[in-house]
């Protein structure tokens, strides 16, 4: 048994963030129900180049496990029709802006009300409190925003995003945590919840050291480029031919690492012995490390830097990730079928449960591909039920 297989979710989010909750939860074996308008369906569809035939990268990295149904939410059947899949659902999760959800009676409150087991997950830019509250949000503002791209980048020169939509994944993590949490807390309590999520607000809270040093400190913290605020040397250096990144995380590391080196100077130089000492003498020392680590090849650098046990590694495009053995055996590449028989490979899950069964990986689906399928199971409506739904353009 799957650790979800009792739980349903509807899924009405858009994008990323919520789509990555509502793929996260089917990957533990919830029964997922992606919710989108008839015609276009989430943005994210179109969002490509690359595609797999109809199917665009985007897309496909956030909808496995899950079917799909088309709701026009515009229209008075569509709503109805919402409402009843929202009293045969656990869970809800959803982006609406606060002002749509109101004036179409779907407001966390209201869905509350008639189904009161029910946990509604609101996740938005800004939240649904505070000045803010009723602007939209968009993961290149937020990491502006949010101050991580004032501490992303080189030293000198502008100010940098991270490499993916890093505030909507983590907002989506952050999700997938409240509503297990919720899920535990009404098989206590025996009612439902309402989680308000902002991606300001995960943003800021996921930059965990380096926020909490200007909170401890005053200081705004420079940006580092692809060195470390708070420990030295962890960075990447380039060698004779290749990217090494070092991550040297305490001072018996320090030691094996000028022992690595042949470089015992550096090991007995007291202003090197300790993590705090080397980040104020950083200035001195990274000049250091970079003419030496300069002078040998990179295969000469992890051998030695194995034997020693320093942490270290290469800095690894797509095509050499997928290639490792490692990332074979955990199962980070899967390959299932499209709806016409046709292979697509897809990113894995990263759940490993012992003691739990967990689903095979399912293609993403179709825009609308289970309607007439969910509607028959969950809702219990015939067929002639459904052409009628059709015609008056609800589904």
């Amino acid at each position: 048994m799957t650790p979800l297989a009792d739980v349903r979710v509807l899924d009405a989010s858009r994008v990323l963030a919520g789509p990555f909750c509502g793929q996260l939860l089917g990957d533990l074996g919830a029964e997922v129900i992606k919710v989108e308008r008839p015609g276009s369906g989430d943005e994210t569809r179109g969002w490509g180049p690359p595609f797999d035939g109809a199917y665009s990268a985007y897309y496909l990295s956030c909808n496995r496990n899950k079917q799909a149904i088309t709701l026009d939410l515009s229209q008075p059947g569509g709503v109805q029709l919402f409402q009843a899949l929202v009293r045969k659902s656990d869970v809800l999760l959803e982006n609406f802006r606060a002002q749509s959800a109101d004036k179409l009676g779907l407001s966390p409150e209201k869905l509350l009300a008639q189904n009161p087991r029910l946990i509604v997950c609101s996740i938005s830019g800004f939240g649904r409190t505070g000045p803010w509250s009723d602007l939209p949000g968009y993961d290149f503002a937020i990491q502006a925003l949010s101050g991580l791209m004032a501490i992303t980048g080189p030293s000198e020169g502008p100010p940098s995003k991270v490499g993916v939509a890093v505030t909507d994944v983590l907002t989506g993590l952050y999700a997938a945590t409240a509503v297990l949490a919720c899920l535990h807390a009404r098989a206590q309590s025996g009612h439902g919840y309402t989680i308000d999520l902002a991606l300001l607000d995960c943003a800021i809270a996921a930059q965990v050291n380096v926020v909490q040093a200007f909170l401890t400190s005053g200081a705004m913290p420079a940006r580092q480029g692809n060195a470390h605020l708070q420990i030295v040397p962890y960075q990447a250096f380039a060698t004779a031919d290749e990217w090494l990144i070092l991550a040297v995380g305490n001072d018996g590391q320090w030691q094996h690492f000028c022992q690595a080196a042949d470089r015992l100077d550096l090991a007995h130089d007291a202003r090197f012995t300790t993590n705090a000492q080397r980040v104020n003498e950083r200035t001195t020392l990274i000049p250091m490390l970079e003419a030496l680590l300069h002078t040998r090849t990179y295969a000469d650098w992890h051998a030695r830097l194995e034997k020693a046990g320093v942490p270290h590694a290469p800095v690894l495009d797509y095509s050499k990730l997928f290639a490792l053995a490692q990332v074979s055996e955990r199962g980070m590449k899967v390959t299932v079928r499209d709806p016409a028989g046709k292979e697509v490979d897809l990113a894995g899950s990263p759940f490993h449960i012992h003691g739990a069964t967990l689903p095979t990986a399912t293609m993403p689906p179709a825009l609308g591909e289970h309607t007439a399928m969910v509607l028959r199971d969950v809702l219990g409506l015939d067929d002639l039920a459904i052409q009628r739904l059709r015609d008056e353009k609800a589904i």
